[in-house]
This record gives C-alpha cells, sequence and structure tokens, in this order.
C-alpha cells in the first residue's frame, strides 16, 4: 500500500489537510518515549571540524525533541530550523534552545508540506526526520533531490517494498547517505555481546533470536491530552502516537517495528557486509489484546470497542541467511507484558540471553549451569561505552540515544559514510512489508530482495570498529 493511500485510508489525510494545526509530525516515532531530560549533562566537545554542523530537524514530537535536546547539548553543532504542524509541540522544542540560550532555529509550519519549504530555503549539512512513519519515505527522497547528502531518519523507510527501493535508488543516484537511527544498536549489553561475538567467545554464530516485545497500549490509546494512557481514544481525538500509529493497527499486520531486534543482530552475523538475508515466513496469532483494553478501561460501549483490530498479538517471524544462520523475531505490543526484545544469541560455542540475563561458555562456564551475564558484559564492555559513558549521561533510553546522534554528527564532521546506511536501513524496515506479504499469503515464504544488488559479498564493516563513533 502507498502511503497516500494509507493516509487516504485512514483518515490522517483528511487530518493534514483540514487540520494544518493536527499532531501528524507531533509524535514520537518510537515507542517508549519521553520529553527531554532536565538532567545535568557534560557539554560534547567539538572534535576536530572547525565550523558547526548545520542542522534541521522534521518532525518535534517527543522523539523529535529528544534528538533536539542531544543535538543543542554539541558544541559542533547548529539546529538551524526545525518543522512540524503542532503548535504544542513546537513550543516544546523551542524551550529547548530557550532554556539553554541558545538562538531559537527558523520555525516552519503551517501545512504539512511546510517541510519542503525549509529543505528549500535552508543551507543544510544534514536533516534528522522524526516523523510518523508513512511520512518518512517522501521526505527521505526530497530532502536527497534537495541535495542534501546526509538524511538520519527514525524507523522506517516506507511502507511498501516499492518505497524502500526507493529510497535505496535515490540514495545511489545522489550518492548520499541515509542513515536509520536504530538505537537499539548502540544498547550497552548488545554491544558488549558484539565485542564478545568479534572475539569469537561464541565461536560461529548459528540462531539469534529478537523482537519487539513491549506493552504499547498506554501508547496507542490517550485521553487526547497526554501522551500515554489516561482513555482510549486513537486518531483525531488522540495526542501524539496514539494520533497516527494505532491506525496501523487497524489496516496492516505483521511485523510493524521489526529494527529494534533486527538492527544488532544483523550486525552480529554481517548483513549486506559478507552475509544476507534470503528468505522470510511470518505467522500471526489472533488480535484481541486492543479491544480488551478498551473494554476494560473504558467500557463496552466505547465507541473504539466496536473497532476490528487487524493487527495479531503476536508475529512471528522466520529468517533464513545466506551464511546458513536463523534468525527469529517477534512483535509484541497489544498484551499486558514487562518490556523485552528477547535477544539470543547462540554459537557453537554458547550463547546469550537477554530476557534470562545470562551467558554460557562451553568450557569457561560451569557445566550445565548459567553465567549472570553482567559478569561478561563488564568484561566485555565495548570501547565506544568505555569513552563515552559520560558523556552520554542524562541521553534518552539508558544513554542510546546519544551514540546513534553522535554516529550521524561525526560521519557529517569527517565526510565519511554512516556506520549504518541505506542499505541496512532498507533490509531491516523491508521486514514490515515482506512480513505482511507472507501472512496475507497464508505463511507462504517470501523471497528477501538483495538491496545491494550484489554488493553485499564484497562490502566490508564500518559499525563500531573503534572507539570513536
Amino acid at each position: 500500500m502507498r502511503r497516500k493511500d494509507f493516509l487516504r485510508q485512514t483518515g490522517l489525510a483528511a487530518m493534514a489537510l483540514a487540520t494544518p494545526k493536527s499532531h501528524l509530525f507531533g509524535a514520537a516515532a518510537a515507542a517508549g518515549n519521553t520529553a527531554p531530560s532536565d538532567h545535568k549533562v557534560p557539554a560534547i566537545p567539538s572534535g576536530s571540524a572547525g565550523t558547526k554542523v548545520r542542522i534541521a530537524v522534521i518532525g518535534t514530537g517527543l522523539r523529535g525533541q529528544s534528538h533536539l535536546s542531544l543535538l543543542a547539548r554539541r558544541s559542533d553543532v547548529e539546529v538551524i530550523a526545525i518543522c512540524d504542524v503542532d503548535d504544542r509541540m513546537l513550543d516544546s522544542a523551542k524551550a529547548i534552545f530557550s532554556k539553554k540560550g541558545l538562538p531559537l532555529p527558523k520555525v516552519y509550519t503551517g501545512d504539512p508540506y511546510a517541510w519542503r519549504q525549509l529543505l528549500a530555503q535552508q543551507s543544510l549539512d544534514g536533516v534528522l526526520i522524526a516523523t510518523p512513519w508513512e511520512w518518512h519515505n517522501e521526505m527521505i527522497i526530497g530532502a536527497l533531490d534537495a541535495g542534501l547528502k546526509y538524511v538520519a531518519t527514525e524507523v522506517i523507510l516506507g511502507l511498501t517494498l516499492d518505497d524502500h527501493w526507493a529510497v535505496v535508488k535515490a540514495a545511489e543516484k545522489h550518492q548520499a547517505h541515509v542513515m536509520m537511527l536504530e538505537n537499539v544498536c548502540y544498547r550497552r549489553d548488545v554491544m558488549a555481546v558484539l565485542n564478545m561475538v568479534r572475539q569469537g567467545l561464541f565461536g560461529e554464530l548459528i540462531h539469534l533470536q529478537g523482537g519487539y516485545q513491549h506493552n504499547l497500549r498506554d501508547v496507542k490509546f490517550n485521553d487526547g491530552k497526554q501522551a500515554y494512557g489516561g482513555g482510549c481514544e486513537f486518531g483525531e481525538k488522540a495526542f501524539s502516537e496514539a494520533r497516527w500509529r494505532t491506525q496501523h493497527s487497524v489496516f496492516r499486520n505483521g511485523d510493524l517495528y521489526p529494527t529494534h531486534g533486527i538492527g544488532p543482530i544483523a550486525n552480529y552475523i554481517n548483513i549486506n557486509r559478507g552475509n544476507r538475508f534470503t528468505s522470510l515466513c511470518s505467522f500471526s496469532s489472533k488480535a484481541r489484546g486492543l479491544h480488551d483494553h478498551i473494554v476494560k478501561q473504558c467500557g463496552p460501549n466505547h465507541p473504539n470497542a466496536a473497532v476490528k483490530f487487524k493487527l495479531g498479538d503476536v508475529v512471528t517471524t522466520s529468517i533464513n541467511c545466506a551464511n546458513g544462520e536463523t534468525i527469529l523475531l517477534q512483535h509484541d505490543t497489544n498484551l499486558p507484558r514487562p518490556y523485552s526484545l528477547g535477544f539470543r544469541v547462540q554459537g557453537t560455542n554458547g550463547l546469550w540471553m537477554d530476557v534470562a540475563q545470562s551467558i554460557y561458555i562451553d568450557g569457561q562456564s560451569k557445566s550445565d549451569e548459567w553465567d549472570p551475564s553482567s559478569t561478561w558484559l563488564e568484561k566485555y564492555d565495548h570501547p565506544l561505552w568505555k569513552r563515552w559513558s559520560k558523556e552520554s549521561e542524562g541521553a534518552g533510553h539508558g544513554g542510546m540515544d546519544f551514540f546513534v546522534v553522535q554516529a550521524f554528527i561525526e560521519s557529517i564532521k569527517r565526510g565519511t559514510p554512516t556506520p549504518l546506511d541505506v542499505y541496512d536501513a532498507a533490509s531491516w524496515s523491508a521486514i514490515t512489508p515482506l512480513s505482511e506479504a507472507s501472512i496475507a499469503g497464508g505463511n507462504k515464504t517470501v523471497e528477501f530482495p538483495d538491496f545491494t544488488s550484489g554488493k553485499w559479498a564484497d562490502r566490508k564493516t564500518l559499525f563500531a570498529l573503534t572507539d570513536e563513533y
């Protein structure tokens, strides 16, 4: 389904055009985000660049504000423009600069396509996109066509496979860099395990698991005033993510948020750099969780209790790889459960499981007994975290947001490719439309496209090789 068709079917197009001051951009692009912390943090050094990196941020909802807060801390960055259609979110974004005594960026607002004016009128080194999913494809390509060589985007790239191919082709055409801001790649335990993988502690990797297992019911519904919970509204009557994200659960059935799980896994097994995904098969459970939540919170007579949600409560996806590894992903956001990404990294010499916070290394752990993961994770703490842990204090999601912004900015300053590139972004994000196609086809196995067009066999990894970025 194309983005414009989706907007039309869900009513978001009417919201955008008839209500310019809607919350279309004013929402977090990933679940569990909160407003930027006032925690006192050290300033970030300017590094080797002699001039400041000129950045614009499109989308100043809670996720966009989190990025703005990090950018405002940097002495090597100037945020010169922001864009949104929500006055409430724009005011919160401007307050970030006022509190720090920084010049306010130029504001673009008034209609859903004000971002085009921003791209046409501003001289930029890079742009960061933190808007609802259905806008990412058009905005990324618009930024590339406007001449930008560095584009950072929150997940995902688009709604269809054609969307993903369009971004890849545009990046290749313009010889530009598109980086998905997948922050879990930089989670401290995830990076320590990456360090262990690269040092051969687990042996040859055989099987990996991950996913997005997170109770999002209070993200998908609220009272129209607060971002999380307090009511059962979504769509036009809601606020923040519930204004747009829940619509996807009404009309779509697949793994709608695969990148938190697949990003780290892809780095472990060098996807697009000597390895690739080859095929995929997905299964979906019945859909009960969102309806039950509405009934429990607001009663069976609430209007939204009559909504039929298409998204299965648990979507399970299996992926095969060129080098023989298997991957299991799970998307589980509609039922009561504690947060977990469910990582499992298993090789010929041992495994890590994050749910149990356990590691077992053959010949070093006691026979048939788990070691507490902390013992190993502290020993193999990644050099990036050893160097930058102080600077990451106060950054969102336990500090890992610092690293993903740092990587983007440092790539611009040095004129180098981003460590996570457009092929990574496309391969991770394409799991969504592929899983939808698999489920719609009766759980059929579908071929995974090679977005690198054969270059994967000889490409070398760039991600987290040193302590720099």
